[in-house]
């Protein structure tokens, strides 16, 4: 899966714990992106079982959609929580660890999540 693709399964996450359903709107807007942009992204989602929508227009993930959301997710949490122990200031550690996340390889990150748990973090 592309990092776009992961981006828009994470939101969908994030949004969905605060206990709404989520729209296309939503994920635009807590994107920045444009709704055409969302739409399209959704479609290929959708095509490759990662959400489904239904005939209000909720989006929800899949097991597989959902399982690769909390992936992202959990990295995203501990690589800006790690940064900011390091003293990276909050909005930096969460611009960086939003690139760090689609990019860093499962090994590496068990290893940082090891680390951090030796060390005292999390």
């Amino acid at each position: 899966m592309q990092e776009s693709g992961e981006m828009y399964l994470e939101t969908i996450l994030v949004l969905s714990k605060k206990g709404a359903p989520v729209r296309s709107l939503d994920v635009a807007k807590h994107l920045n992106v444009s709704k055409p942009s969302v739409s399209r992204a959704m479609g290929i989602l959708k095509n490759g079982e990662y959400i489904v929508i239904n005939e209000q227009g909720y989006i929800t993930l899949t097991a597989e959609g959902l399982k690769i959301a909390k992936k992202i997710y959990e990295r995203h949490v501990v690589i800006s929580e790690l940064l900011m122990e390091l003293g990276v200031d909050m909005k930096t550690a969460e611009e960086d660890a939003c690139r760090i996340e689609h990019v860093i390889s499962d090994k590496t990150f068990k290893a940082l999540k090891k680390h951090r748990k030796e060390y005292g973090g999390k």
